[in-house]
């Protein structure tokens, strides 16, 4: 057998091996009663909004689209669904203290108006995630009102 057609079949069984090596999900199939719509009357359009734009990434349950079963990029999402719940989880958020509630609200809106979020890769694969000006500007209006009112307050 020729070299090339030796690591041909060497990548293959590599390939198909390392299918067998699935991450954990990150999937609990429960709203905590700290979830961001349980903490906060959220209006149904933001909530929609919020669910498809940026859930996935930043809360305990996550959508996985059909791709997510063939690694490596299974692994990739794992590890941008680690980081993004290290800096927000909406599944979590009332367990925040408020002040910083109100840095992680006056953040969203920041990231959005930057279009540093949703991230380009996953607007690429995720349609919904690609916001239009009206959806950008009803997120962030809601947040800083909803953040300055907090401010307000404490």
């Amino acid at each position: 057998m020729k070299p090339i057609k030796k690591i041909i079949l060497a990548l293959g069984i590599f390939f198909i091996a390392v299918q067998f090596m699935q991450s954990v999900r990150n999937k609990s199939g429960q709203v905590l009663l700290t979830d961001f719509a349980k903490v906060y009357a959220v209006p149904n359009n933001v909530q929609s909004i919020l669910q498809n734009a940026c859930y996935d990434c930043h809360s305990n349950n996550t959508v996985y689209p059909w791709y997510a079963n063939i690694q490596p990029v299974g692994w990739i999402m794992k590890r941008h669904i680690d980081n993004g719940k290290e800096k927000l989880n909406f599944s979590t958020f009332g367990s925040y203290s408020s002040r910083r509630q109100i840095s992680k609200m006056k953040g969203i809106s920041g990231q959005i108006k930057d279009d540093a979020m949703p991230i380009s890769s996953y607007k690429m694969m995720h349609n919904k995630a690609n916001l239009s000006k009206e959806e950008k500007a009803l997120i962030m209006d809601w947040m800083n009102k909803t953040a300055d009112s907090l401010s307000l307050a404490n």
